[in-house]
């Protein structure tokens, strides 16, 4: 019987990104951790996106894209139960390994996690169009 840690990474894929014996742990821990598993729950943070819009600011829609790009980056960055949230989904496809190792420094890796959310968010601003 596979264990969860054996599920969870071959659920979530190989490591997307060069990881060389000069990578820092940060990038190597982002490279083969956070990359896979951001490109997994892709479709899940459209709709949990798609959802705050809903929820907070229907208005989206009829901004200009510049505005939406900073609305996007806005909502991560100072909405902490939002971000929580999505910390939330990351945290949960990690192995109990990968855990103990974000833990020892969480503070630097959630920057990361973050601003890559904020960049995959953006650079499909464009499937976010209006819902009725």
């Amino acid at each position: 019987m596979e264990t969860r840690d054996e599920i969870i990474r071959k659920l979530r894929g190989e490591s997307i990104g060069n990881v060389t014996s000069q990578s820092s742990a940060d990038e190597q821990f982002q490279n083969e951790v956070l990359r896979p598993i951001l490109k997994f729950q892709n479709d899940l943070f459209l709709d949990v996106f798609r959802n705050y819009v809903a929820k907070y600011k229907n208005d989206f829609y009829s901004y200009p894209a510049e505005k939406k790009l900073q609305y996007i980056e806005n909502a991560i960055q100072k909405d902490i139960k939002f971000r929580n949230s999505l910390k939330g989904m990351v945290i949960a496809l990690f192995t109990v390994d990968e855990y103990d190792l974000y833990i020892k420094n969480s503070s630097q890796l959630n920057k990361r996690m973050m601003n890559m959310v904020i960049e995959r968010l953006k650079s499909q601003v464009q499937l976010f169009e209006f819902q009725t």
